[in-house]
């Protein structure tokens, strides 16, 4: 006999329910400053976080309930492999000494439901290194795909990821894609659907499709690509909120997504909320510190 099933019943939606944005450039600094994302989509003040602060660095979860930022460019130093992670309560940890190759522009996700992966980065470098249950990254695994810079990543079908567009040193920029499974093999490209561009973010939501948005600078744009639970990247949603490039965006709620910060030219700090269902929200008054080229993943 079938069990019944309640009319006001929901399935759930799986994912983190809080967010974090960290790092980047301030302006004058690159600064260690992060800000929480609630289960709301409420951004909260800066907090200081314990690490070195850095700009053009990525971040993504881990362990299921936990994030981690890594690598990035110090002010007056080199590109570094360091990384920060960030406990389920949305704790900074301080500096982790770097395993794999230093580099800026990359970008991270989350694969195989409690993995993470970071890849690519400059100077078109497509080496990724991998970030196990429990947020230990591995040294580089050989590039697969179009080496590239200041690109972006999201996850997507619950337990895989998905890199898209950047910056591979030619003209014009590119939206070529390369999937990752849930073993955190990543595949060779696909062809790019939607406006070739350096600079977007990118974040999961509805439990299992991802969303590509913002980025340019040449001009900027607010255009998004979502995409879908079996990583198809659809064409331009025409775009919402402050045109801008360098933000970053994560997961909260858990099934919504949030886009924060960035610049055009000067620094903001405003967000654009998620739904669940991909539709982008105008724009929110800035909160914390306004800042370009930053990180951000989910949490908790």
């Amino acid at each position: 006999m079938f069990p019944i099933i309640p009319a006001n019943s929901v399935t759930a939606i799986s994912g983190n329910s809080e967010g974090i944005f960290g790092f980047g450039n301030e302006g004058g600094e690159y600064v260690p400053f992060t800000n929480l994302v609630s289960n709301t989509g409420v951004v909260a003040s800066d907090i200081t976080a314990t690490g070195t602060g850095r700009q053009w660095i990525s971040a993504c979860e881990y362990g299921g309930d936990k994030g981690i930022f890594g690598f990035g460019y110090v002010r007056h130093g080199p590109v570094t492999a360091i990384t920060n992670k960030v406990s389920n309560a949305g704790v900074v940890a301080s500096d982790t000494a770097g395993v794999g190759t230093a580099r800026m522009g990359l970008a991270g996700c989350g694969y195989g439901e409690d993995k993470g992966i970071f890849g690519f980065g400059y100077n078109t470098s497509s080496v990724t290194n991998k970030v196990s249950n429990v947020g230990v990254v591995a040294g580089d695994t050989a590039g697969v795909g179009t080496g590239r810079h200041y690109l972006a990543a999201c996850e997507y079908g619950e337990d895989k990821g998905i890199f898209g567009f950047g910056d591979d040193g030619g003209a014009p920029y590119t939206a070529v894609t390369n999937l990752v499974s849930n073993a955190g093999v990543v595949a060779s490209d696909t062809a790019g659907v939607g406006t070739a561009r350096r600079y977007p973010a990118a974040c999961k939501y509805g439990g299992d499709k991802g969303i590509f948005g913002y980025g340019g600078d040449d001009p900027n744009t607010a255009i998004t690509n979502k995409v879908s639970n079996a990583g198809v990247v659809a064409s331009d949603t025409a775009g919402v909120g402050t045109a801008r490039y360098g933000s970053a965006a994560c997961e909260y709620g858990p099934g919504k997504g949030i886009f924060g910060f960035g610049a055009d030219p000067d620094k903001v700090s405003i967000t654009n909320l998620v739904s669940n269902t991909g539709v982008v929200g105008t724009d929110v008054t800035g909160v914390g510190t306004a800042r370009v080229i930053l990180g951000g993943c989910s949490f908790n």
